[in-house]
């Protein structure tokens, strides 16, 4: 042991007590979470719900948009359809054990039916929990697009409107 590497390890014990000290009197980094809430982005993607129309009906149309899209597979659904020709998810369920929350269902939406809020609270002890079924997945308001109804769009309504079938030429249609 020579005399260099003493005043080098002295050095170093003086450096270590300093920086200690010197973040003996900083804000600590810790948060309290629950009494404290954190700030979330604009842009945060959270938790999946589905959404309803202005008239309060499932925006969801069973198009499997949102399954084929999803890279982990994680929403699984089935079609139905009602009497007026509406389809519907017979059921619709999301896996959150597996769901990356990449948004990419989203984006794939047609009725803007599935939105990301932000909400992050989804731990669960028993992953059986985190799969969630349309009962628990639907809100009741029409989220992020107040005014979309996929269906005054798509022509459906004024169909019912009307009540009969105008005859179509097909043939004039041809180029």
């Amino acid at each position: 042991m020579n005399i260099k590497s003493i005043i080098f390890d002295f050095f170093t014990q003086i450096r270590s007590i300093f920086i200690t000290f010197k973040h003996m009197f900083d804000m600590r980094e810790t948060r309290l979470y629950p009494e404290n809430p954190i700030y979330l982005s604009p842009r945060y993607r959270g938790r999946v719900v589905l959404t309803k129309d202005p008239n309060g009906k499932d925006r969801c149309v069973a198009c499997n948009l949102c399954s084929v899209v999803c890279p982990v597979s994680c929403i699984s659904l089935q079609k139905s359809q009602d009497k007026y020709g509406r389809w519907f998810s017979k059921f619709f369920k999301i896996n959150f054990s597996r769901c990356i929350f990449c948004g990419l269902c989203e984006e794939a939406c047609p009725t803007s039916a599935i939105q990301l809020i932000p909400d992050f609270e989804l731990s669960d002890f028993d992953r059986k929990n985190l799969l969630y079924k349309k009962k628990y997945l639907t809100i009741s308001g029409t989220g992020k697009d107040h005014k979309y109804n996929f269906y005054d769009h798509c022509g459906v309504s004024i169909k019912k409107k009307y009540m009969y079938n105008i005859p179509i030429n097909v043939k004039d249609l041809l180029p």
